[in-house]
C-alpha cells in the first residue's frame, strides 16, 4: 500500500479459542469451516482507496471466491459497510481481510450516532456537538457499567452504587430526544422510540409477549397500557396465559395512543391478517365440504376437486369459495356424465340449419336446442363463446377462458359444441358480474352506483364485505354488450379510493 501511496492503517488478530467454538456451534462447521481465524482489518481514507487495497490483497495471495462479500455497494440492512475476502497465505492456511473507510469503522463500531456525528463533524458548533457527544458517551458508558454491574451481582449490587433516586436522575439526564431507555426487571437496557408505550415494549422483546400483553407495570405500578415511557423506568409486562390471545384492534388506532413503534404496528396487523386469512380458509373450506356432502361425493380429495377446477393449490379454491369469486354450485359439473345424444354426431357439427336462440346465441349443426348461458362466467356479447351440451338443460353457453368450462371440454371433448352470437332483439340485456376493490371510505358505494346510473347500466345486485380498512364489491349489472361495460369500469377506477376494478 506504501508502494501505491495509499495511506492506510493495519491491525490484525487471532481469533479467540471461546469465538472459534461458539461460531462452530452456532453455524454447525467445523474447524476447516472457519475462514476467520486469523484476520486483518484495513482501514482507509476513502471508498476508491478500498477497492485499490481490494486488488493489491487479491494479487498478492489467492483468494476463495465464494468468501468475497461487497458490503459497500450492497450494505447490510443494519447500514454496515466492508470488504470482505478470504485469502490463502504462503503456509496454505486461509486468512480473512476486512477493508473500510474511517467512516464505516465509526459506524461499525459505535452505531449510527456516531456514524451521524462523524459525518456533520465541522457543520455543528463547537459546544452543541460537545453536548451531544457527552450524550452519546455515557448511553455508551451506561450499557458498559450495566454489563459490568450484571457480571458482578445483578440488581443487588446496583443498590450498593446507586440510590434509586440517583439512578434515576443520571438514566433521564443522559436521554437523547427522540429515544428512550427503558429497563427489564432484570436490568436489561431497551432503546425504544420517544413516546413508546408498554405495548411496544413487550413487542420490543417478542412478537408472542406483545400479543399476549395484558397490562403493565412502570416502575412497580400499574399503568394503562397506552402510557408513554419515560427514560429510566423499569417495565414489566403482565401477559395472558392463554396461547391464543391476541391484540386487540384498539390498538391499531392511532387517536387511542397504544402504538408509537412502526415495528409493533407491523406485528399486530400480521397478527389480524393470519387470523382473517385462516377464518377465510376455513369458511371456504366448509362451503366445499357442504357442496360434496350435497353430491355424495365426501370420498373426494380435495387437492383432485382443485385441480380438476383449474386451481393450484386447494387454499386458493377455499379461498375463492369464500369470497365468492368461485360458485360451489360449479363442482356440480365435475360429475356429470355424458349421455348418448345422436345431434353430438361430429358429422353433423357445422353443417344443417342454426338456430338462433331467444338469447342472442347461434348454435352451429344444431336445430332447435335449448340454449341457456352459464352462471359461472356470464358471457356477454362479443365475448369469444363455446357450448357444452349438458344432461337435460340444453347447451350451456360458456366464455372460451371460463375455467369450469376448459375443465369440463378436457373430460369430454365430444360435448363440445361451436357456437357464437347472433342478432338477438334490442332490448336483450346479458348479467355480468363486476368486482371492484376499494378503500373503504363513507360515501364509496354512492359514487359507484352513480357511475352505473351515468352510464344507464341497469344493477340488479350488490354485495359488499370490509376488512382490513377495504371494501370489496361486487355488482350484478345487465349490459348489451362489453363495449359499455368496459367504458363503465374505466370510469370506476377514477373512483377516489378505488383499487381495481373488473369484471369477474
Amino acid at each position: 500500500m506504501k508502494d501505491a501511496s495509499i495511506h492506510a492503517e493495519v491491525t490484525g488478530r487471532p481469533k479467540h479459542i471461546y469465538s472459534i467454538w461458539n461460531k462452530m456451534r452456532g453455524k454447525g462447521l467445523d474447524f476447516g469451516g472457519l475462514y476467520d481465524v486469523r484476520a486483518f482489518r484495513v482501514i482507509t481514507d476513502d471508498v476508491k482507496d478500498c477497492y485499490t487495497v481490494l486488488g493489491i490483497v487479491h494479487n498478492l495471495w489467492q483468494p476463495i471466491p465464494k468468501e468475497f462479500d461487497d458490503y459497500i455497494s450492497r450494505p447490510k440492512t443494519n447500514g454496515y459497510q466492508s470488504l470482505h475476502t478470504v485469502v490463502v497465505a504462503d503456509d496454505g492456511k486461509p486468512f480473512e481481510v476486512q477493508i473500510r473507510t474511517r467512516e464505516m469503522h465509526q459506524f461499525a463500531e459505535y452505531g449510527v450516532a456516531a456514524h451521524w456525528r462523524y459525518k456533520e463533524a465541522g457543520n455543528k458548533s463547537e459546544t452543541a456537538g460537545s453536548a451531544y457527544d457527552q450524550k452519546i458517551a455515557w448511553i455508551r458508558q451506561l450499557f458498559a457499567w450495566k454489563n459490568e454491574v450484571a457480571q458482578q451481582g445483578g440488581e443487588a449490587e446496583i443498590e450498593k452504587r446507586f440510590d434509586a433516586d440517583e439512578w434515576a436522575e443520571r438514566l433521564k439526564s443522559g436521554a437523547v430526544d427522540d429515544r428512550i431507555y427503558v429497563l427489564t426487571p432484570q436490568a436489561r437496557v431497551i432503546d425504544l422510540p420517544a413516546g413508546s408505550t408498554p405495548i411496544d415494549f413487550a413487542y420490543h422483546l417478542h412478537s408472542d409477549l406483545g400479543h399476549r400483553c395484558r397490562g403493565a407495570r412502570v416502575d412497580g405500578v400499574m399503568v394503562p397500557l397506552n402510557t408513554a415511557l419515560r427514560t429510566g423506568q423499569t417495565v414489566e409486562i403482565v401477559a395472558g396465559k392463554s396461547p391464543g390471545t391476541g391484540p386487540s384492534r384498539d390498538w391499531l388506532n392511532t387517536n387511542l395512543g397504544y402504538l408509537a413503534s412502526s415495528r409493533a404496528r407491523t406485528k399486530v396487523r400480521a397478527w389480524f391478517n393470519s387470523v382473517e386469512q385462516e377464518s377465510t380458509l376455513v369458511a371456504g373450506r366448509a362451503r366445499i365440504e357442504r357442496e360434496l356432502q350435497r353430491l355424495g361425493r365426501t370420498a373426494m380429495a380435495l387437492d383432485d376437486v382443485a385441480s380438476r377446477l383449474g386451481f393450484a393449490k386447494t387454499d386458493e379454491l377455499y379461498t375463492a369459495a369464500a369470497r365468492d369469486d368461485f360458485n360451489p354450485r360449479q363442482i356440480d359439473a365435475l360429475f356429470e356424465t355424458p349421455e348418448p345424444a345422436p345431434e353430438l354426431n361430429p358429422a353433423r357439427i357445422g353443417r344443417g340449419k342454426a338456430d338462433v336462440s331467444k338469447s342472442g346465441v347461434l348454435v352451429v349443426g344444431i336445430d332447435k336446442l335449448l340454449t341457456q348461458l352459464a352462471k359461472c362466467c356470464k358471457p356477454a356479447p362479443p365475448d369469444a363463446i363455446m357450448g357444452f351440451v349438458t344432461r337435460g338443460k340444453g347447451v350451456s353457453i360458456h366464455r372460451n377462458d371460463c375455467l369450469n368450462f376448459l375443465a369440463m371440454s378436457e373430460r369430454h371433448p365430444e360435448r363440445v359444441i361451436e357456437t357464437q352470437w347472433g342478432t338477438a332483439p334490442s332490448n336483450t340485456v346479458f348479467p355480468v358480474d363486476v368486482f371492484v376493490l376499494a378503500n373503504d371510505r363513507q360515501g364509496l358505494l354512492r359514487d359507484i352506483s352513480d357511475v352505473f346510473a351515468r352510464e344507464r347500466l341497469n344493477v340488479t345486485g350488490v354485495n359488499t364485505q370490509s376488512s382490513r380498512e377495504h371494501a370489496r364489491m361486487q355488482f350484478t349489472t345487465e349490459i348489451a354488450d362489453s363495449a359499455g361495460l368496459n367504458k363503465a369500469l374505466n370510469l370506476i377506477r377514477e373512483v377516489p379510493g378505488v383499487i381495481e376494478a373488473r369484471r369477474k
